[in-house]
């Protein structure tokens, strides 16, 4: 990956504008620590910071121009299948100078304009400037797995990886709070959402067309809807298709002219990547974070089953609690829009200890939200097609209510699940699914806001991803948002954020759009049932995988906030962040609720208070570095 950004002045000529482009690409250093360059020409400019992936010579360096210096091309990721295009250009009299993907996709885009895009097999943001027209192309890949925010008013647009890469041009910030409301129930932003106003997320699968008449936004790509799932391919049929184009997924990633790994957490996803990798190269290097702490969470033993089964050089990081707390300015500091997923210390600290061994690496990332891999996905369908037990399981919501609840035991993890789908099981198959995406309500976040919003806009932007057209009972519609909400908000901004602010690039093979389009398109009994979730990755991978591997709970990178807010921690919640003065001076947040969170931090039931009390944190770090810097 590396970093890209620019402005496009509606009015002025850009050059006004050379040191805030200058400082853009500083604050994305991190996204690109091996090189960076500018471009100015008329109303345009451009910058981008390199990490050096294919071609690694100074002829791979961007910004890039065409022979005839007309066209400009800063391009963000990776184009996997550029190859293939190579002799067409050649044939055509086109002279390469290097033997960079970026040069490929420069001339593709001049000779097919932004068709050339369909072409792409890979993750990417790029921004295109023809000269001779004046215009620019900025978009986005299919999947969301490269990020592009924009800023734009009547004067001008400006574009970045990153948030921090918008902030130089001194644009205003001015909280959105119909944003700060779903942010509160989700811990994160979707994709179609950013904290501050007149900023936006690139929708995955769109590109912009820039001129001195104004933007236009254009989609070249959307993932199948359920309609299109098709009833009449057989379950073998399917499961050859998907292991042919998962390893020709996996191979397409396999190309780099720098050190690449897989992650190997122990999990199936993960574990059926390495494996098929290691179909393609010799001795893969793997790497695996235990935690020393939390016997619970530690999955390394199942991580070194499959390394041994494939001889992969594997590496294993043993991270102690007090490892994983010490980088949390890191991570807090690092953040440009509060995001409060806790997974993502985990991620930081495993793609700062890969990196010293590799510049690139595979993750299993995306085959939940395909083949129906969480909890909830087994919640819903069992909530949907209810019997004697589900009913049970309601009725006794009580008991569930007074259990004592979190995530840091096995019991009490369970008495967590157990309320959660008794609570939702009453609600409409839509509002459930919101529900179980949440982490608190939204009467919750309405109690917490002391702030006015629009009620109106919220509804509209809460119902792009439940609305009546979808059908929450079936589980192809469930997966089909989790792909649209959960992926592209959640785990593909953690590990994009993570990974570049450690300057490691990840590869997501289970998210090569000819897989997603063929996944999407499986019915849902394929892919779960009531006694198996991934029911058809499981049974296609079936002889790669050490049984040990196929029937075993699902963890995640859980961290222990709970003991931290109550030891480590609590200063700076209760003296600090969330300390009574300064929540009233700022006046953002009910007072009398976060008391409340805090009470209830310290009671013998948790249950989600210290994810809330996260999210809170997160925030307050966000806008003390925004607001009083």
């Amino acid at each position: 990956m590396c970093g890209i950004s620019g402005i496009y002045c509606f009015k002025d000529e850009a050059k006004k504008y050379k040191t805030n482009i200058e400082n853009s690409n500083l604050a994305l250093k991190s996204r690109g620590p091996d090189a960076n360059g500018i471009f100015i020409d008329k109303n345009i400019g451009l910058g981008h910071t390199r990490l050096s992936i294919i071609d690694t010579s100074a002829a791979g360096s961007q910004p890039f121009h065409d022979s005839t210096g007309r066209y400009t091309l800063v391009f963000n990721g990776e184009f996997y299948n550029y190859r293939n295009y190579i002799d067409e250009l050649l044939n055509e009299g086109v002279k390469l100078i290097s033997s960079s993907d970026t040069e490929v996709l420069l001339y593709l885009l001049i000779k097919y304009g932004p068709k050339a895009i369909d072409k792409i097999n890979g993750c990417f943001s790029f921004a295109f400037y023809d000269s001779h027209k004046n215009n620019c192309i900025i978009a986005r890949d299919r999947m969301g797995i490269n990020p592009l925010h924009y800023y734009k008013d009547e004067d001008k647009i400006v574009f970045s990886s990153e948030v921090k890469g918008i902030l130089p041009y001194n644009v205003p910030k001015k909280i959105n709070y119909v944003s700060l409301k779903t942010y509160l129930q989700l811990n994160y932003l979707p994709t179609n959402q950013s904290m501050l106003e007149n900023f936006h997320k690139l929708t995955p699968g769109t590109f912009l067309v820039i001129n001195q008449d104004g933007v236009q936004q254009k989609k070249y790509y959307s993932i199948p809807t359920p309609d299109f799932v098709d009833n009449q391919i057989e379950y073998k049929s399917a499961k050859n298709k998907l292991y042919e184009l998962l390893d020709q997924a996996v191979e397409r990633r396999m190309i780099a002219d720098v050190p690449l790994g897989s992650f190997l957490s122990g999990g199936i996803d993960s574990s059926v990547i390495t494996a098929l990798a290691s179909n393609h190269t010799k001795n893969l290097n793997t790497f695996s974070i235990g935690f020393t702490d939390n016997v619970y969470f530690d999955e390394t033993e199942y991580a070194e089953i499959v390394a041994k089964k494939y001889n992969t050089n594997h590496t294993v990081f043993k991270v102690s609690n007090d490892d994983l707390l010490s980088e949390l300015d890191n991570v807090l500091n690092y953040l440009d829009e509060p995001f409060a997923d806790s997974s993502a210390l985990a991620v930081n600290i495993l793609s700062k200890m890969t990196r010293k061994k590799a510049t690139v690496a595979l993750s299993g990332d995306g085959a939940d939200e395909l083949f129906s891999g969480y909890n909830k996905h087994s919640a819903h369908l069992k909530a949907s097609y209810a019997g004697a037990k589900e009913k049970l399981v309601s009725a006794l919501n009580p008991m569930w209510k007074i259990a004592p609840k979190s995530r840091n035991s096995k019991q009490a993890n369970l008495a967590r699940q157990l309320n959660r789908f008794a609570t939702g099981f009453n609600l409409s198959p839509s509002e459930r699914y919101w529900f179980c995406a949440s982490i608190g309500t939204e009467q919750y976040a309405d109690r917490l806001l002391n702030r006015d919003y629009n009620k109106e806009n919220y509804k509209n932007k809460k119902h792009l991803y439940i609305n009546n057209n979808i059908d929450f009972k079936d589980l192809n519609s469930v997966l089909y948002t989790d792909l649209h909400l959960v992926l592209q908000g959640d785990m593909l901004t953690k590990v994009d954020l993570m990974s570049m602010a450690n300057s490691l690039e990840v590869r997501t093979p289970f998210l090569d759009h000819t897989v997603v389009d063929f996944i999407a398109k499986l019915p849902a009994t394929y892919k779960i049932d009531k006694t198996s979730k991934k029911k058809i990755l499981k049974e296609t991978f079936v002889d790669l995988l050490p049984p040990e591997l196929l029937n075993r709970p699902k963890h995640g990178f859980e961290v222990p906030l709970l003991d931290w807010f109550k030891n480590e921690l609590w200063l700076k919640i209760d003296n600090d962040l969330l300390k009574d003065s300064f929540i009233e001076e700022q006046g953002i947040f009910n007072i009398n609720v976060i008391k409340s969170l805090k009470k209830q931090l310290h009671s013998k039931n948790p249950e989600d208070s210290a994810a809330k009390i996260w999210a809170l944190l997160v925030f307050q770090t966000w806008w003390r570095k925004f607001y009083t810097e």
